[in-house]
């Protein structure tokens, strides 16, 4: 018995939906888009809907037909074709949830990486033993080997800050989360000092709220933007108790930024978050 293809990922979704908004925008049905672009009106569906892949050729064929003339959305359109990318993310397919593995693709092909942290470090910045004191506590508790599994998966993705060109990010940390003490002292000093030998890369900028600066947006949730080639296709995503939630609306991606720049408005500068995270690995 072959095996059922996987459901499109978030990036093949995105790639449709924005298809499909361009032709909204010209006013065109799937019927009359269909005609125009010698498909199929199920051929045009399934591409709006990430279930069939489409060429980069196509995709310009497509944006000509609706009259899009922002070339450098349309590369970018055209950029994010071929399918499910297959990454390294892959070989979980079958021990993790969807959204795991939709997360890393799109890490991997995001430009720049924004996240915002409160309680916990962001995932990107957390040593083996920090996130598997995170991870093992979880609400149901979670299997050993799904445990092993899911810091696994955390570890690997930190390759994007690794490899030859890496993505740059910013990582705006409250000072809550660098005393939460997840893991005891040992593991949670040993996480300070990695973050602030991360913080001293080039590409990794670690800002530090300190208790004291007062109110802050979006203080419940962590925040975590990938950016594209194109501002257009911006991806935010969320964590939550029930996994995570993606956001790519412009108004919601407008909303986002604005709540990251006001948070990063309220850090401390590179250097004294850095002379915060010492203080506080010393207390441990």
């Amino acid at each position: 018995m072959s095996r059922k293809s996987p459901p499109p990922s978030v990036r093949q979704r995105r790639l449709g939906a924005e298809l499909r908004r361009l032709r909204e925008r010209t006013d065109l049905s799937v019927t009359k888009a269909a005609s125009l672009l010698g498909f199929s009106q199920p051929q045009v569906s399934g591409i709006e809907t990430g279930r069939f892949a489409v060429s980069a050729d196509r995709v310009r064929s497509m944006a000509r037909s609706y009259t899009c003339t922002d070339e450098t959305l349309v590369e970018a359109l055209a950029d994010m074709t071929g399918g499910r990318t297959r990454g390294w993310w892959e070989e979980y397919r079958d021990v993790l949830p969807p959204d795991a593995l939709d997360l890393a693709e799109l890490e991997h092909h995001a430009v720049t990486l924004r996240t915002a942290a409160v309680i916990h470090l962001p995932g990107l910045l957390q040593t083996r033993s920090h996130a598997h004191a995170v991870i093992g506590d979880a609400v149901p508790p979670i299997s050993p080997p799904e445990v092993e599994h899911r810091v696994s998966y955390r570890v690997k993705r930190q390759a994007v800050l690794y490899r030859e060109n890496p993505t740059p990010l910013t990582a705006i940390i409250h000072e809550a989360a660098l005393r939460m003490g997840f893991g005891g002292p040992e593991v949670a000093r040993t996480q300070l000092e990695s973050l602030l030998d991360l913080s001293e890369h080039e590409h990794i900028t670690v800002l530090v709220i300190p208790f004291g600066a007062g109110t802050f947006p979006s203080s419940g949730q962590g925040i975590h933007y990938l950016a594209s080639a194109n501002p257009a296709l911006d991806t935010v995503q969320l964590d939550t108790d029930h996994g995570s939630s993606f956001l790519d609306t412009q108004p919601q991606l407008a909303k986002y930024r604005r709540v990251l720049d006001r948070m990063e408005s309220c850090s401390l500068e590179p250097t004294e978050s850095r002379d915060l995270i010492r203080r506080v690995a010393a207390d441990i």
